[in-house]
């Protein structure tokens, strides 16, 4: 890519585009190509073609998906898995049929079986079952890897799948039935510690900006405090799904789009599969090669925020995969490696929270 290279970010608005975005504009990347859900429906085969037709971008980051947390991913899963595949299949379709000269397609960690080995490495990929709360949206993010893989075996072209670890940062989803657990968490703390320090500004605020299944700040206190015990807070305590037990990496969303930026600038696909026989497990792993566990998190953001209460954790309800830890080897291989740990970005996330 050349600074006037034209760019199509799709997704821009989101936790990753946005992150892509900011980190190209940053780097002197200016002919960058955005359009809201409003302006295209990535689901409409004929909107994408015309959208391809009028900007005809030379370089495509696919970072636009159907997103959620282990309640939306189990809940929805006739959803995760049809809108991804619609929108991987034209976003990549017509970049194809446009010339693109590159593409960058963000997939997930959740493409690893349920029992890969710990870390994962991009070759567990396929070798057994999948976690059964999130298959449907797992299904269609190994689809989108594999059409990436498959374009280039029969075309020569330069499609590159990354799969990163789990991700946070500016503009996450703090929605308390979709989002995933970190933002989930920050949210329900910092709700928790409102209602105990009887803080109904904060409260009235906090739902006005984010309401909660319709339940915004204009409600009675009944309501209000009704809707905030379904998602375990009381002025008491704060209750967590599953045990606490499970392990999860977390990367900062703007080191992320670091290293795509890094990614589209440095690599090639022909890097990747050079001197294999069978050309497949091309991807990309990007993540810290770091864990935590639920309940250490929980106990970190509640430090961050200043929660005195209790945190209890409800068992009757999934936990999900007990590890998810990358193996990122090949991207530090590449040159590329994380800075922000986990500490700085839960300080950083809570601020970002309080200014929104």
């Amino acid at each position: 890519m050349d600074k006037s290279s034209k760019i199509y970010v799709s997704g821009h608005r989101g936790l990753v585009g946005s992150a892509i975005w900011n980190a190209l504009l940053a780097k002197g990347y200016k002919n960058l190509v955005g359009r809201t859900h409003k302006e295209l429906d990535l689901l409409d085969g004929r909107a994408v073609q015309d959208f391809f037709d009028e900007e005809k971008p030379e370089y495509v980051f696919l970072a636009a998906a159907h997103v959620g947390g282990i309640v939306a991913n189990n809940t929805y899963r006739a959803d995760f898995i049809y809108q991804n595949l619609q929108i991987q299949n034209n976003v990549i379709g017509e970049s194809f049929r446009h010339g693109v000269k590159k593409l960058l397609f963000l997939g997930s960690t959740c493409i690893y079986p349920k029992y890969a080995p710990q870390p994962m490495p991009e070759n567990a990929l396929l070798t057994s079952p999948l976690e059964y709360t999130n298959e449907p949206y797992a299904i269609a993010k190994i689809a989108g890897l594999k059409m990436c893989e498959s374009f280039n075996v029969q075309y020569g072209t330069n499609y590159i799948a990354a799969m990163p670890t789990n991700l946070y940062g500016p503009n996450d989803n703090f929605d308390l039935e979709k989002s995933h657990v970190l933002p989930a968490m920050i949210r329900k703390i910092h709700l928790a510690k409102a209602l105990m320090e009887n803080d109904w500004e904060a409260i009235r605020k906090d739902l006005d900006s984010r309401p909660i299944e319709n339940t915004s700040g204009k409600n009675s206190w009944e309501e209000i405090t009704e809707i905030l015990e379904k998602y375990g807070i009381t002025s008491s305590q704060l209750a967590l799904w599953g045990t606490g037990n499970p392990l999860r990496e977390f990367l900062w969303s703007e080191e992320m789009a670091d290293a795509c930026v890094f990614v589209m600038e440095n690599v090639d696909f022909s890097d990747l599969s050079e001197g294999k026989t069978e050309i497949r497990n091309c991807h990309i792993n990007i993540g810290t090669g770091k864990e935590i566990s639920i309940r250490n998190l929980a106990t970190l953001i509640q430090k961050t925020v200043g929660y005195a209460g209790e945190i209890v954790f409800d068992t009757s309800k999934p936990s999900g995969t007990l590890r998810k830890l990358t193996d990122v080897s090949k991207l530090n291989a590449l040159g590329w490696r994380h800075k922000i740990e986990i500490e700085e970005g839960v300080k950083r996330m809570y601020e970002w929270y309080l200014a929104g």
